[in-house]
């Protein structure tokens, strides 16, 4: 994978919403026993919990505090945090910040760039390589990782967990031009451009598309 390198704890310990937009181009690799899937992100949100950054997150999972569901986002930066969305979807988040600051950078979509056979057979409603890892749900559901087998596995050293491991790879140069706005979906204000906390790569196919949430025009 030309142009990435493998992430390092340190390239993570700034806040989700300084480090989000330097993941994009990055790629996460995880090997199941359905075989390898590696995913070059075009879009990805950045979620702070209580207490971290200047400005309180009313979209994210640790808004509240430290919760069972949530733990994961307190703890050591580079793990993955892996939630069940809507009781069917695991979604993917890269843990930001230092441990003990709750932080996750939510990964959106990409590209798939090796193992497209394993992600369309996770994928069978894939109408194109292109919807493959758009959105988060679809996403989680390509590369095989799985609430909550694979909540925490750690994207840094590539221990084994589950019988999954994953590799978290960034650009060497991060992207020049990066677009950002409101993230897809969050109701209320935390949808809004109060928080501009969604990036992707302008113009990539496989990036989501956007909609409002519940509220948030009018927030």
């Amino acid at each position: 994978m030309a142009g990435v390198r493998p992430v390092t704890r340190n390239d993570l310990l700034g806040l989700p919403a300084d480090v989000a937009p330097r993941l994009l181009g990055g790629v996460l690799r995880v090997e199941t026993a359905g075989g390898v899937v590696a995913v070059r992100l075009t879009e990805v949100e950045a979620y702070h919990g209580q207490g971290t950054g200047e400005a309180p997150d009313p979209g994210s999972h640790a808004r509240m505090g430290r919760t069972a569901r949530n733990a994961t986002m307190w703890g050591e930066p580079g793990h993955l945090y892996v939630y069940l969305s809507h009781g069917i979807h695991s979604c993917v988040n890269v843990v930001s910040g230092p441990e003990g600051v709750a932080g996750g950078i939510l990964l959106r979509a990409g590209e798939v760039i090796e193992g497209a056979d394993a992600a369309h057979a996770r994928r069978p409603a894939a109408r194109s390589a292109r919807d493959l890892a758009r959105g988060p749900g679809r996403f989680g559901d390509a590369v095989g990782l799985r609430h909550p087998l694979h909540d925490g596995i750690d994207a840094v050293t590539g221990e084994v967990q589950a019988g999954a491991s994953a590799r978290l790879f960034v650009r060497s140069r991060p992207l020049a031009e990066v677009a950002s706005g409101p993230r897809v979906g969050v109701a209320g204000v935390a949808g809004t451009a109060a928080f501009p906390w969604r990036f992707w790569i302008a113009g990539d196919p496989t990036v989501s598309a956007f909609r409002w949430g519940r509220g948030a025009r009018e927030a």
